[in-house]
């Protein structure tokens, strides 16, 4: 370990801790202090999340669903039945009130899936920051890896 170590310094004193990424800078922190560089982005987002943003995520769970498909094609198909079979009709034939229902449904519920899978975006690109870091730090391990099985076969060769 002290080779690679005196390499990676090298290498560093030459060219200059400025063109690592903070993020390289960050692992090689992680590496020295002996700490894991793999964790649960997820488990760290949704820690922060508020009321809010977890509501968000239910609704556009519960809209993506197909209870909630099933559920609202039945309700549609019970509306528009009510309305054409039944003499008692509140919403005649084009069904302008089921109409504004829908539209004001799709309303509020658009920007909540959105805001929904926006965060999604967000939880997915730390995922592959915190990737990008283990495999970094992986590469890193098997490098010296490497570099010391190259050491005993030196010394094999020589005795």
């Amino acid at each position: 370990m002290d080779e690679s170590i005196r390499a990676l310094a090298r290498e560093l004193i030459e060219h200059g801790v400025e063109c690592l990424s903070s993020r390289e800078r960050r692992v090689l922190a992680r590496i020295a202090s002996r700490r894991h560089a793999a964790r649960d982005p997820r488990a760290e987002f949704e820690a922060s999340m508020s009321m809010g943003q977890k509501a968000a995520d239910q609704i556009a769970r519960w809209g993506g669903s197909w209870v909630f498909v099933g559920g609202f094609a039945t309700f549609l198909v019970l509306w528009c039945g009510w309305n054409v079979l039944t003499s008692d009709v509140f919403d005649p034939y084009p069904f302008v009130f089921l109409n504004l229902i829908l539209s004001m449904l799709a309303a509020v519920q658009a920007p909540i899936i959105m805001m929904s899978q926006n965060r999604q975006a967000e939880i997915d690109r730390h995922e592959a920051g915190s990737d990008y870091e283990v495999n970094l730090r992986a590469e890193l391990e098997i490098m010296e890896l490497h570099a010391k099985i190259d050491r005993l076969t030196a010394r094999l060769g020589d005795d």
